[in-house]
């Protein structure tokens, strides 16, 4: 897929303003659309959707389909009168520089019981939520009765520390899991610790649960409703302003996740319902130890047999939220690194083949020519090359990589080929300007030389340099229109604490930026 010359800006939607301790689909995420046009930019990327799971990452979550609903606005609930105004007030204190997620759950979460309370007294007479149940019957609820399941077991070990259950769940896993993500894992409800019965989706246990917990089912459904319904109002709002959304989507799959509990013949598990390996990358520029993800390895050859069909379901729902996907960890389709489930870093693995270009053509052939980008980072061999070349599919340049003193650096813009996508950076980077000042003198100086530059805003000269490129779409994370250093990072790859949480703020969007942006679009030929 070739995209045209454009450009545009990369923030995650919990980054936005908001005085709920985290961004939302309310008036803020409207503002930064008005504050793209008014820039010229035609791209607004993201992170991927779904309801944060483990370390509050958006790249384990517990659904591949679902909506995460802490990003619903309590004001437009409020318009829909399933708030009151008496609701909103009182609101805790919240941070507005980053989302302190322990706090923002147990606030809204509780907003939004009040919220299901009103819009339940009509929930059978509207036929906009009995037409989305019909539209997402394959996903919503098996999802949904996931989630109910883990707030039945969360609550009822809340007394339960160090008890029989605890013991024997750590029995099964003190091969697998380390003593602190045992206990993670066991008081957050992970599925594969519930009684045998639930385990193994037993046709008795399942209709047990959903009557028992119909209610709580309901709510869920409801909370993907709101999301699905906000969003698709943003996203339409964002097409009037000729304006593109670039959706992500992750390799894998989270092992808590609703996905792996229903569809266990697709994943490398043991009987028990653990992983017997699970992925990550080794050590490379990120991370000296690898990243050790931790999710559950496919097994593909049961993913051909049926056709490819989770997958291709995934890709449907995904361009719903998205006009654009980037892949994520793309080279996981030519050759996967597999590490034993019980290593302490990424440092030991081996690497197995993937499905290839065959699933690519199964995709082709069930929904056409798909617009993906390669996320083709890390140690790309010859191989991935080939196949992301055969698919079609532009990768990505990170002009963070670009200035070392390698000759044929293939992130330096003289080298690139047309049909890419530039980054200053990206979420799993340091910010331009925090890149900078930790960088070698020699990288410093390389940057200066090659720009004819003094480098005293070196996040703009990069964002000058992307635009400058030859590649199709040039895109930037906000933190580099702002200038900001190493404190507005996004993620640090490798790293358990302290990610997912930066925000800005409302008044931090000036004039000028629009006004550099445009400047440089009429310059470069960019959003014409």
């Amino acid at each position: 897929m070739e995209i045209s010359r454009k450009s545009g800006i990369l923030l995650h939607p919990t980054s936005l303003p908001s005085k709920y301790g985290i961004g939302d689909m309310g008036k803020a995420a409207y503002d930064f659309i008005d504050f793209l046009e008014k820039s010229g930019q035609k791209i607004w990327q993201i992170l991927p959707l779904g309801p944060t799971g483990f370390k509050d990452s958006p790249y384990q979550s517990f659904s591949a389909f679902a909506g995460n609903y802490y990003l619903i606005s309590p004001d437009l609930l409020l318009k829909e009168s399933l708030l009151d105004k008496e609701d909103l007030e009182n609101i805790p204190e919240f941070s507005d520089t980053e989302v302190e997620y322990d706090k923002v759950i147990d606030f809204k979460i509780n907003l939004f019981k009040k919220a299901y309370i009103n819009f339940a007294e009509k929930e059978e007479t509207n036929t906009e939520f009995l037409n989305f149940k019909k539209e997402t019957d394959f996903w919503l609820e098996n999802c949904c009765l996931f989630a109910a399941i883990k707030d039945f077991y969360i609550e009822k070990r809340k007394n339960e520390f160090e008890s029989e259950g605890l013991k024997e769940f750590c029995d099964f896993t003190k091969d697998i899991l380390s003593p602190s993500v045992q206990k993670d894992y066991y008081y957050g409800g992970v599925w594969a610790s519930w009684s045998e019965e639930l385990k193994n989706r037993e046709p008795s246990a399942i209709k047990e649960y959903k009557t028992k917990l119909k209610d709580q089912i309901n709510f869920y459904m409801f909370l993907q409703f709101e999301f699905f319904k906000q969003w698709s109002e943003l996203k339409s709002y964002a097409k009037e302003k000729d304006i593109e959304i670039i959706g992500d989507i992750p390799i894998f799959a989270a092992w808590d996740s609703a996905d792996v509990w229903e569809n266990k013949e697709l994943f490398y598990l043991n009987e028990k319902g653990f992983p017997k390996e699970c992925a990550g990358v080794p050590p490379d520029y990120f991370s000296p130890k690898g990243q050790l993800w931790g999710n559950p390895l496919y097994t593909w050859k049961n993913h051909k047999s049926q056709g490819y069909k989770w997958w291709i379901n995934r890709i449907k729902n995904c361009l719903k939220l998205a006009d654009i996907i980037r892949i994520d960890h793309f080279r996981g389709f030519e050759i996967y690194y597999a590490m034993p489930i019980n290593s302490k870093d990424a440092t030991v693995g081996k690497w197995k083949k993937g499905p290839g270009i065959d699933f690519f053509n199964a995709v082709k052939k069930e929904l056409g020519i798909c617009p993906f980008i390669a996320e083709d980072l890390g140690i790309i061999t010859e191989e991935v090359t080939a196949l992301r070349l055969k698919a079609g599919l532009p990768g990505m340049k990170i002009l963070q990589f670009a200035f070392d003193d390698s000759p044929n650096n293939s992130y330096l813009p003289h080298n690139y080929e047309k049909n890419c996508v530039v980054y200053t950076g990206t979420h799993d980077n340091d910010t331009s300007r925090g890149w900078y000042e930790n960088a070698t003198e020699f990288e410093k100086d390389y940057l200066r030389r090659y720009m004819n530059t003094d480098g005293n805003s070196p996040s703009w000269d990069l964002i000058r340099l992307a635009m400058s490129s030859s590649a199709d779409t040039a895109v930037f994370p906000l933190q580099d229109i702002l200038s900001l250093s190493s404190e507005g990072r996004m993620n640090t790859p490798g790293t358990d604490s302290g990610n997912w949480t930066w925000r800005f703020k409302s008044d931090d969007l000036k004039d000028e930026y629009c006004q550099s942006l445009k400047y440089l679009n009429k310059i470069f030929k960019r959003n014409m």
